[in-house]
């Protein structure tokens, strides 16, 4: 990146016969998108702020680059560099026949260097790992993140191209399931594509882009949280008032002689779902919950004063927990009173409350070990615990599997890779090695 492409670009320009085939390969990189949504490139600066609509045009220079147009097989960059390439720096006339031999491909980045370099894997051949020298991307990309782009060979080192496109879950799905149907190829197909099949698909990088990002920002919605049920979440604080006559103490025996009960702190206890906790149906959207190896947690309950609180996240389950709650103390308690509280009301509280952050005066090295001490246990935990993408298999069972190693390693992949994300908090320094190393891995995080 960072090269001085604008000869270049003036000579397509300004030339009637090449400026014609750029728009026609522009067309194919943004005409299906914009057909689509019913709109003009100009409005995609609107939408994906000022700096992408000229990423994406850059890709469709790029591609032009690699192609050969009429009998005699044309290329610009052959036809540029033969009439005005002594104009050129010999950098830059080496990285404009680079571009020409490069192909655009989906890479994972690793062994991130800040303001140096970073190593990419190509995800749709089977070459080998390479490191390339990049000031700017390494600044913003995580570990294990995805991106298309060009790797061009300058002199002894490798560089990128500026048109990088960062690729989410989202977009990588898109691009793999319109890869398959045009190659006709299976879900259970690897996708391991030939130099021209790369060449060939560069306009295809742009459009599962373009389609991925577009919908939302045309049409924003909040995201879907659901429990590990399934459920909506609203949240329901039950509050249930102790009988006449009825001691904490009588309360806290019947409740710590519940199976489904785990005591969590003083007058404190943990509701458990002990009832074929691997069997729960799962949220298609965001789930918001906690869980403890081999049980989902339902909710919490609390023993203050002179009643007893439950407090759960969606409507079947205040259903369950009070005809729980009154089963099992009966006459110890008396019909709750309930407060409910939606997710929109609760963000709404949050963002209406004043004033700084109360100050609790713990000293940032106390803070972050705290943290760290908390994320241990979370993940070892986490090794037992059934996973959706794994099958509803343990980490630690589906490692075991030849089939499976590779879903734990992507697994692992995405948890780091989300976790760097989070900037400014605790988890995004988290070192993940242990894991890696726990599960026999190691090999696979180079």
């Amino acid at each position: 990146m960072g090269h001085d492409l604008d000869g270049l670009i003036g000579f397509i320009t300004r030339d009637d016969v090449w400026h014609e085939r750029l728009a026609d390969v522009l067309e194919e990189h943004f005409l299906p998108a914009l057909e689509a949504f019913d709109l003009d490139f100009e409005d995609l600066g609107d939408l994906l702020g000022e700096d992408w609509p000229m990423v994406l045009w850059g890709g469709g220079l790029e591609d032009l680059l690699g192609r050969t147009f009429g009998p005699d097989n044309e290329n610009a960059a052959d036809v540029y560099l033969k009439r005005q390439g002594s104009k050129e720096s010999a950098q830059t006339h080496a990285y404009i026949a680079g571009l020409r031999d490069a192909s655009t491909s989906l890479y994972e980045v690793s062994a991130i260097v800040p303001g140096k370099s970073m190593v990419l894997t190509d995800l749709l051949s089977h070459a080998d790992p390479v490191t390339v020298r990049e000031k700017s991307a390494t600044q913003m990309l995580q570990q294990w993140d995805r991106i298309a782009v060009r790797v061009v060979r300058q002199g002894d080192h490798n560089v990128i191209s500026g048109a990088l496109l960062p690729f989410d879950e989202n977009a990588v799905e898109m691009f793999e399931d319109g890869l398959r149907s045009v190659l006709n190829l299976n879900a259970e197909d690897d996708l391991r594509l030939t130099q021209d099949q790369l060449q060939r698909s560069a306009p295809l990088f742009a459009n599962a882009w373009l389609f991925a990002h577009l919908p939302n920002l045309l049409d924003p919605e909040p995201p879907q949280i659901s429990n590990s049920d399934g459920d909506d979440l609203v949240f329901h604080e039950l509050r249930f008032p102790l009988s006449t006559g009825v001691t904490q103490s009588r309360v806290s025996e019947r409740l710590l002689q519940a199976d489904e009960l785990v005591a969590s702190g003083q007058n404190e206890w943990t509701w458990l779902a002990l009832d074929n906790p691997g069997s729960l149906r799962r949220g298609t959207g965001l789930e918001l919950d906690k869980s403890m190896p081999g049980a989902a947690v339902l909710g919490s309950l609390s023993l203050k004063g002179r009643a007893l609180t439950l407090t759960v996240d969606s409507v079947a389950r205040a259903r369950r927990g009070e005809a729980y709650i009154l089963e099992l103390l009966g006459d110890l308690v008396k019909p709750p009173l309930t407060a409910i509280q939606t997710v929109e009301q609760m963000m709404a509280e949050d963002s209406s409350e004043s004033g700084p952050a109360v100050d609790e005066d713990i000293p940032p090295a106390l803070a972050r070990q705290l943290a760290q001490e908390y994320l241990d246990r979370h993940y070892r935990e986490t090794l037992d615990q059934p996973i959706p993408a794994l099958g509803d298999k343990t980490p630690r069972q589906a490692v075991c599997s030849a089939k499976d190693k590779k879903a734990v390693v992507d697994w692992l992949k995405s948890v780091e890779n989300r976790s760097a994300r989070q900037t400014g908090s605790p988890v995004a320094d988290y070192d993940f090695s242990w894991m890696w190393d726990e599960l026999g891995l190691s090999e696979y995080r180079k």
